[in-house]
């Protein structure tokens, strides 16, 4: 580290000396140390003004480089030309349009762009009360399918966003903006594509897939992998891809499982020469033993007459058939009753839209576990109340479903 220099006036004769020879003064080692002194004073006081002025010169530049808003771009123009002409952004663009957002497990976001002059005419067909109503349609088409639930949610004319708590999660919802008339008729502004919603366990996807994209490859419309459900890639692990490999494979099972149970009742006990080649094929068909009385014939099987009904008989293995098997069910909660129309009613907690005769209905999906639902109704005036509190507990001892996308080929013998 340098050392500072003391100051001039407690210098020495050598350190002026010093300090003069590096200033170049003429004929220093002739001079007092008076002389030397005044020298020296005089050379930093003309050199020391002109940086001074030049260091302050440089700093008002750079501190009025931060707010200068016409540097020049490559082109030749300034950039504050950019936004010039540009007018205002619209408050809409004139498509009805709403869109759901997963917050979390629990909480959706919506938000919508829906033209005054839409509005109007659903008012002008009776519409009252703007509100968003959002629907369960796991695994159903809304089009021409009821969805699972519905809830429905009044909201400001101004408002354009909204936050709406979601019923059960890891289900497919869709929400509609519109308006309810007074007859009960809904008149639908916008729909929006059915999102899921995420469960609130953790998540069955634990397979990391990595793929290699050129960096110059042009990606649009085109797709490079497709994420697989694991609920999906379970149900097809048995299957091999390969439609021949798959019914060799059914046949030989069957023939395994044939051969099997015919060593079990005897039919592999069978010593060559003692028994008919009809019979030995009747008894490994029929491991029980029919075999031995049952001869097949042209007619079919002759025992007991059965051969009369027309049931027919090869000594071949019996035919393997390839399908597809499924089964869907589920349950709904529908809670509904009725009070006077200028009431207020709510459902565990939550406020409920009476309909102008003061009946209501409130209908969710059905999932495990306990349900907890204190209804409550207050009148207009606040001075009387009526409630009933009822709970619902579900439990699934077993399932064992899938869905008609799910299913895959099973063989049957």
């Amino acid at each position: 580290m340098a050392k500072e220099r003391p100051p001039l006036e407690e210098m020495t004769l050598r350190q002026l000396r010093k300090v003069a020879s590096s200033y170049s003064v003429s004929r220093y080692s002739r001079m007092r140390k008076s002389q030397l002194l005044a020298a020296i004073q005089e050379i930093e006081r003309s050199t020391a003004s002109p940086s001074q002025s030049f260091s302050l010169e440089a700093q008002e530049t750079v501190e009025a480089a931060k707010f200068e808003l016409g540097q020049e771009d490559r082109t030749g123009g300034t950039l504050a030309d950019v936004d010039e002409g540009i007018g205002e952004l619209p408050d809409g663009y004139g498509e009805s349009r709403i869109v759901l957002m997963p917050r979390d497990p629990q909480w959706a976001y919506t938000y919508w762009d829906v033209p005054n002059d839409h509005k109007e005419e659903l008012r002008r067909q009776g519409g009252q009360q703007l509100a968003l109503r959002i629907y369960d349609v796991t695994d159903i088409n809304l089009e021409y399918q009821s969805p699972h639930s519905i809830q429905e949610y009044p909201c400001d004319e101004l408002a354009r966003e909204w936050y709406l708590p979601i019923p059960v999660s890891d289900r497919d919802y869709v929400i509609d903006i519109g308006y309810r008339c007074a007859d009960g008729r809904w008149l639908v502004l916008a729909r929006s594509a059915p999102v899921h919603v995420p469960p609130v366990y953790p998540s069955d996807w634990i397979e990391d897939v990595f793929i290699t994209v050129n960096f110059e490859e042009d990606l649009r419309g085109k797709s490079f992998y497709e994420l697989v459900p694991p609920a999906k890639k379970a149900a097809a692990a048995g299957a091999t891809g390969n439609a021949i490999y798959d019914q060799i494979f059914g046949l030989a099972e069957s023939a395994e499982a044939q051969r099997v149970a015919g060593s079990l009742f005897g039919s592999m006990q069978h010593v060559p020469g003692s028994v008919t080649p009809e019979q030995a094929i009747s008894s490994y068909v029929f491991p029980s033993g029919v075999g031995m009385w049952a001869v097949p014939t042209v007619s079919g099987l002759t025992m007991s007459g059965v051969g009369i009904s027309g049931v027919g008989f090869s000594a071949s293995a019996v035919p393997v058939r390839p399908r597809q098997f499924w089964l869907i069910a589920d349950a709904e909660l529908i809670v509904y009753g009725a009070t006077e129309p200028d009431a207020t009613v709510t459902i565990g907690g939550r406020p409920i839209k009476l309909n102008p005769d003061g009946t209501f209905r409130f209908q969710m999906s059905f999932q495990d576990g306990l349900i907890d639902y204190p209804i409550m109704a207050v009148a207009a005036d606040g001075e009387q109340t009526r409630s009933i509190h009822m709970k619902f507990n579900r439990e699934t001892p077993s399932r064992n479903t899938n869905t008609k996308e799910e299913a895959v080929l099973e063989w049957l013998g």
